[in-house]
């Protein structure tokens, strides 16, 4: 199974489990992350999640090998269906841990983003490199890169397409905590099961607060991001950094 769902009390871990693609997301298991988050939401008897990814990475971003071919259409479809995986995870009004290690690129970080809490193992290395295959970044990055960072380190960071250390991470304020690798079960593990013995209703409702703090709302920004990521899809520079990466060299952008 791509996506492992394991049940102990009241926390729920949903594990990514494609390692040998570093968890690099397919559109089928967007498709289950959607509609099992959606289940976690309305389970009463689920109190914390944990979101973690199998091997040596948490998620290497969507499937590159995928991203081709598209029409106005197919292009737009495919933004919206990885945009609903994020806002089913950040709409949860329960505690929700990030336990990731490795890469935690495009997708995957935003993944990350949308959890409540961020546990990042000294191996973590979070990229936005959309950049260099001639896309927008998707999946809220930017709503939420900015909300913590504020616009110019956000726009910095999604423009330059560096790699962040999970340290540089943490002193960014984009990770909660930061342990050895050895230890990031442990410590996660231990951070939902106490946020699970916590008062469920009053931590749900206080979620709902940090919510209603932003505006636009997640919801009012995804459509514009749809429109943008839509339209790079289609782009010449978009098939020549797709190519590039592919290749393992420069892209050489054209503006087209």
């Amino acid at each position: 199974m791509s996506i492992e769902v394991l049940l102990k009390g009241a926390v729920a871990t949903v594990r990514l489990n494609r390692p040998d693609k570093l968890n690099a997301l397919t559109d089928q298991m967007k498709e289950r992350l959607t509609s099992l988050f959606a289940e976690l939401a309305a389970d009463g008897g689920v109190r914390a999640i944990l979101l973690t990814g199998a091997g040596r990475g948490f998620c290497a971003g969507g499937d590159v090998s995928t991203m081709a071919n598209f029409n106005p259409a197919s292009a737009k479809a495919r933004v919206r269906k990885a945009q609903q995986v994020v806002l089913n995870l950040a709409n949860i009004e329960k505690p929700v841990i990030a336990a990731v290690r490795g890469p935690v690129a495009g997708i995957g970080w935003s993944l990350a983003l949308a959890c409540d809490l961020i546990v990042a193992s000294e191996t973590a290395v979070f990229h936005q490199s959309f950049a260099k295959i001639g896309l927008v970044p998707d999946g809220g990055a930017v709503f939420f890169l900015a909300q913590v960072l504020g616009v110019y380190r956000a726009k910095e960071l999604v423009y330059m397409a560096c790699p962040t250390t999970a340290r540089d991470a943490q002193a960014l304020g984009l990770v909660n905590r930061v342990v050895p690798d050895e230890s990031l079960e442990t410590v996660a593990e231990g951070l939902a099961e106490e946020l699970a013995r916590g008062p469920a209703f009053a931590l749900g409702v206080t979620k709902r607060m940090f919510k209603i703090l932003h505006t636009p709302s997640l919801d009012n920004f995804l459509e514009t991001e749809a429109w943008a990521q839509g339209m790079s899809l289609l782009t010449e520079d978009h098939a020549e950094g797709s190519r590039a990466f592919r290749e393992k060299r420069r892209p050489d952008f054209r503006g087209q």
